[in-house]
């Protein structure tokens, strides 16, 4: 198998992982990542503005506010007004929300980042360098995208679900 060969069957097995991950969550929560990510970000810091949680998940502010839409209409998060500063909506969790954040798995880079820091600094470096520029060979360098692989734990997926 050619080395081109080689790194395309490890992206996907990454792609399909994540994939994965992501099923689940939504099978058993009814969430995206995304979604998650953001109740997460509320449930740090209740009255947060749609701007500083794209800001702090590296998505853009259409992007949380088209979540937020979508969470809200499920009532698991709301908008409200401030009252010093009209200006200014804040996002709140729901009593339903915050039983979705109690009941959701741990996240999957939770046990990516413990391996990943276990690593010499050489090969922190490495990755890194070698997945920033994978990622500007597939003109991905510029997507929305935040520090999120989804959520669940890999070994809770049966063995015909996981990448060989």
């Amino acid at each position: 198998m050619e080395k081109y060969e080689e790194l395309l069957v490890a992206l996907r097995k990454v792609i399909r992982a994540i994939d994965l991950h992501s099923k689940q969550l939504n099978k058993n929560l009814g969430l995206t990542g995304p979604q998650l990510l953001i109740l997460q970000e509320v449930g740090r810091q209740e009255g947060i503005t749609i701007s500083a949680v794209a800001k702090n998940i590296n998505l853009s502010p259409a992007t949380i506010t088209n979540i937020t839409d979508r969470l809200e209409a499920r009532s698991l998060l709301v908008r409200q007004r401030s009252q010093q500063d009209k200006r200014r909506v804040g996002l709140y969790l729901t009593e339903l929300g915050q039983a979705a954040l109690q009941s959701a798995p741990q996240p999957l880079q939770d046990h990516f980042i413990k391996k990943f820091c276990g690593l010499k600094e050489w090969e922190q470096s490495l990755l890194l360098s070698s997945m920033q520029r994978i990622a500007s060979m597939m003109d991905a360098q510029d997507l929305d995208a935040a520090p999120l692989l989804e959520v669940g734990a890999i070994t809770s997926a049966s063995k015909k679900d996981l990448p060989e």
